[in-house]
């Protein structure tokens, strides 16, 4: 296991199946698997995503939460955090070498 916030902490989606299945699947029962796949994606995507408060977000549906944002979000000629930044190969330095490989040996 790991700590709080890396790959192996799965709270938030513990929460998520956690109110899934209070909220949804154990009030209902499903004649088919297309009935039960269709109701999910009603609950989902009108009323967990829309309207449900989330305690992560300061209370707030996903939708007032992405609205507020986009107000007060100052933009980027590309939309994207990090323009203008340099990734990759265009970040190291021009001496470092491209492989870890030692191109002094032989077949290696």
């Amino acid at each position: 296991m790991g700590t709080a916030g890396d790959a192996y902490d799965n709270a938030m989606c513990e929460s998520f199946f956690g109110t899934l299945e209070a909220e949804l699947l154990s009030r209902e029962h499903f004649a088919t698997h297309e009935q039960a796949r269709r109701r999910i994606f009603s609950f989902l995507e009108g009323w967990y995503n829309v309207r449900r408060l989330h305690s992560s977000i300061g209370y707030c549906s996903p939708l007032e939460f992405e609205n507020l944002n986009a107000k007060t979000k100052i933009a980027s000629p590309s939309e994207l955090p990090t323009a203008g930044q340099r990734h990759g190969r265009e970040k190291r330095p021009a001496a470092r070498p491209w492989t870890t490989r030692d191109s002094t040996l032989n077949g290696g």
